[in-house]
């Protein structure tokens, strides 16, 4: 259960989510939980879940170690900081700031190479739902941005489906629709690396993801997590869809 705070919080305000928040979860042994908060809240936030099982992940990762490349933050910065995982490939990244599936490839192979879980992001605009190319747009997807992973590192990842028009819209895929689509994704897993990696990868739902979609989502067999946006900013309202 993967919460994505996106450009929003102080430290001082991560401190007191995590207050509000921890107490909530401290017997939720049934999942992974992640939070995922900026760069600048990345410290306050791992010291804030010490002593928890609550994770902390960035929102993006650079795929070099170090160098000339301004405004971005390598893995083994985020190492240092107590960081676990990175999301990778978030359509925001992609419409905003021209991620492409080459370089969320790289993203993945910098995250995985300083010992980072990434959450590689892929996900279909509503013009590609619309005109019925869903599943050649996530094919082309996978096929770029995470096909060219070796076996073992594909091991080590988790995927989310983000339908980019259920983002921030209030729009959600109507679990059916999610769980298709996940089984999609996963027979390209299966076509790639097999029947055990296509079993075993945790494919995770974001869109709109609220603590009263939460349980009839998770109820899909498909469905194995949640990337939540909005949702996370709000310690009683992730802890709820952590407890669905």
């Amino acid at each position: 259960m993967a919460g994505n705070w996106k450009m929003y919080k102080t430290p001082a305000e991560t401190v007191a989510f995590f207050e509000k928040f921890r107490p909530l979860v401290e017997n939720s042994s049934h999942c992974e939980i992640v939070i995922c908060p900026s760069f600048t809240n990345l410290q306050a936030a791992v010291g804030a879940a010490k002593g928890s099982a609550i994770q902390v992940g960035a929102q993006n990762v650079a795929w070099a170690k170090e160098g000339a490349f301004t405004g971005e933050v390598s893995g083994p910065m985020l190492n240092a900081v107590g960081a676990s995982h990175a999301i990778v490939g978030h359509s925001e990244r992609r419409q905003y700031f021209n991620e492409t599936d080459e370089t969320v490839l790289k993203r993945t192979q910098g995250a995985l190479e300083f010992g980072l879980t990434p959450i590689v992001c892929i996900g279909e605009v509503l013009a590609d739902r619309e005109s019925g190319r869903t599943e050649a747009v996530l094919a082309g997807q996978f096929q770029k941005g995470i096909a060219g992973l070796t076996e073992q590192q594909f091991a080590k990842i988790v995927i989310a489906y983000e339908p980019v028009w259920a983002i921030g819209t209030g729009k959600t895929a109507t679990p059916e629709i999610a769980a298709e689509t996940h089984r999609a994704i996963r027979a390209q897993v299966r076509e790639k690396f097999g029947k055990d990696a296509a079993d075993s990868v945790r494919i995770l739902y974001g869109g709109s993801v609220k603590p009263d979609n939460a349980k009839v989502l998770m109820g899909q067999p498909e469905i194995d997590g949640v990337l939540v946006g909005g949702a996370a900013l709000d310690p009683v309202s992730f802890a709820s869809i952590v407890n669905f």
